[in-house]
């Protein structure tokens, strides 16, 4: 299967799944985030056994496409952002190994999808930033990062914005492999390839429940701090400065002190 912004591929029980907007770099567009979530839920329907996520080009995903901010609103933005945090959790919950392999970026929602991910490996080099808080007051994905790296590291970072280097992605246990490591997908996937004996996907999903009895209730709050941080008056507006303050920070000159 291939659309505008997905190629899939799903040969028996591993589904590939590319985010094919390179020349944006991957940015979630909402035709990518609803074309990804509904990729997802079929994939579960069919009794996937895994799924590996990747990005086509230079980066894996970097965040929230704002290339046409001027066309929306605080409405059309919590909406997007809404549809973005209910495909997060589908990831996050899906009934299958997810795998994601990133490259270049993993900016914003682009980290989120990260760090929703089982194995979250990095592919030669690449940087992590969860700029939503700091730049416009969003809070999305906060619980899922904490579980991963722990309470404070995880704030710390929202909090700042600062870019994550493959390296401490490494140490902190946000990435669990690096292929310069030796890792091997292949192996990984050949090691969970095994007749289930019965499990279906319904039974699957039914255990997962069991093991995590809080996850509706923790769904619905996460649901909850997304819509109470992006429902503020003024979204738009609050995204449009944050654009123009890193296109500021990306051009303007150096320190004199650096100058020859």
């Amino acid at each position: 299967m291939t659309d505008a912004t997905l190629i899939v591929e799903c040969s028996g029980p591993v589904w590939h799944v590319t985010l094919n907007r390179p020349q944006q770099g991957n940015a979630c567009s909402a035709g990518l985030v609803a074309s990804l979530d509904e990729v997802l839920q079929r994939a579960g329907c069919e009794g996937a056994q895994a799924m590996v996520l990747r990005g086509a080009g230079r980066h894996f995903c970097t965040g929230f496409d704002l290339s046409a901010i001027a066309s929306e609103t605080d409405d059309s933005l919590l909406a997007r952002f809404v549809r973005i945090e209910l495909m997060l959790q589908r990831l996050a919950r899906a009934p299958f190994l997810t795998v994601a392999v990133a490259q270049g970026r993993a900016i914003g929602a682009g980290a989120d999808i990260f760090t929703a991910c089982a194995v979250r490996c990095i592919d030669g080099d690449a940087s992590f930033a969860y700029p939503g808080a700091r730049g416009f007051g969003l809070v999305l994905g906060t619980r899922r990062l904490c579980e991963v790296v722990g309470v404070t590291r995880a704030l710390g970072w929202i909090e700042s914005g600062a870019a994550i280097s493959a390296e401490e992605a490494l140490q902190t246990s946000l990435a669990t492999h690096a292929t310069k490591s030796g890792f091997s997908l292949d192996e990984l996937l050949g090691s969970i390839l095994t007749p289930r004996d019965g499990i279906d996907h319904i039974a699957a999903d039914a255990l997962r429940r069991a093991a995590s009895p809080t996850r509706a209730q923790d769904d619905a709050s996460d649901l909850f701090r997304l819509v109470e941080s992006a429902a503020r008056h003024g979204l738009r507006d609050r995204i449009a400065n944050y654009i123009e303050r890193a296109a500021a920070r990306k051009f303007s000159p150096p320190p004199l002190s650096s100058l020859p």
